[in-house]
C-alpha cells in the first residue's frame, strides 16, 4: 500500500500529541502529588503526626548548656571559691555579655542558676535573668576550712591533698556534692526542652561526670575556663548521654 506525504504527515501529528498529553498528564500528577506532600503535618519534638502509613511519633534529643559564671577576683588569684560571695571582674562581665550572641538561638525552655552572685550576674547580664530559677544544688564545692586558699597552700598544711579524692574538711565531700548534682540532673532530664545553667567550675565538673554515668570523681579530668560555653546531651538516644562541646571561650 503505497502512502502519500499527506498521510504520513498526519500519522507524524498523531503519535507527536499522543505522546505530548502523556506528559502534560505526568506532570500534572506531580504537581498533585508534591501539593498534598506540603498539606501533611511537619516534625515538631513529641507531636504525633498521621502519614498515609500510619502514625509516627516524633522526638528531637535535648541538650543542657552548662555555663562557668565569668572571671572573678579570686579566679585571678587562683584562690578557692565556694561560698565566698564576690563579685565579677570587669572582664568577668564582658565575658557574659559575649554570651547573649551565643546562646541567644539555642531555645531553652528553663534556665537554672546558682544563688551566689558571680553566676546570677553572668546569667542577668548574657540576658536571661528574667525567667531564670535560683537552685541552691547549682552552690559551688563548699571549701570549708579551705575557703580562699591556693592549692599550693592546701598542700603545705596537707601533703598529697586532691579535692575529689579527700573533699573539705568543715565543708563537703565528694559523696555530698555528688549528691547535689543528681538532684540537678534529675530536674533537668523532668524538663520538656534544652536546658541552661549558670554555676560554677567544680560543680559543672561533677554534674558532667553523672551525666555520663560515670563517678563523680571523674569530675576531676575536665577543665572549665571562666565564660565558658560547654553542652551535654546524647549520641543516639537517652540511653547514650554524651559530651556535645567542652570549654568554649568567648
Amino acid at each position: 500500500m503505497r502512502v502519500t506525504r499527506e498521510q504520513a504527515t498526519a500519522h507524524c501529528e498523531k503519535i507527536f500529541h499522543r505522546f505530548w498529553d502523556h506528559q502534560l498528564r505526568r506532570v500534572k500528577e506531580q504537581a498533585e502529588s508534591a501539593s498534598r506532600d506540603q498539606t501533611r503535618p511537619t516534625r515538631h519534638s513529641g507531636v504525633p503526626m498521621v502519614w498515609n502509613d500510619g502514625p509516627v511519633t516524633a522526638s528531637v534529643l535535648s541538650f543542657v548548656c552548662l555555663v562557668r559564671h565569668g572571671e572573678t577576683p579570686w579566679t585571678l588569684t587562683g584562690q578557692h571559691t565556694g561560698r565566698t560571695d564576690i563579685p565579677l571582674t570587669a572582664r568577668g562581665e564582658d565575658q557574659a555579655r559575649t554570651l547573649t550572641a551565643r546562646l541567644h538561638d539555642m531555645h531553652f525552655t528553663d534556665v537554672f542558676t546558682s544563688p551566689l552572685e558571680r553566676a546570677r550576674r553572668t546569667c542577668e547580664l548574657a540576658g536571661f535573668a528574667i525567667g531564670a530559677t535560683i537552685d541552691p544544688d547549682l552552690l559551688e564545692w563548699n571549701y570549708g576550712d579551705y575557703e580562699g586558699l591556693r592549692t599550693s597552700e592546701i598542700v603545705d598544711i596537707r601533703p598529697g591533698w586532691r579535692l575529689f579524692n579527700d573533699g573539705c574538711p568543715n565543708g563537703e565531700s565528694l559523696e555530698d556534692v555528688v549528691l547535689r548534682t543528681e538532684r540537678v540532673i534529675t530536674r533537668v532530664r523532668q524538663c520538656s526542652g534544652n536546658v541552661l545553667l549558670f554555676a560554677h567550675r567544680d560543680i559543672l565538673r561533677v554534674v558532667t561526670a553523672r551525666w555520663l554515668d560515670l563517678p563523680g570523681r571523674e569530675g576531676r579530668r575536665l577543665y572549665l575556663d571562666t565564660g565558658s560555653v560547654s553542652i551535654l546531651g546524647y549520641d543516639h538516644g537517652q540511653n547514650e548521654p554524651a559530651i556535645r562541646l567542652w570549654n568554649e571561650c568567648p
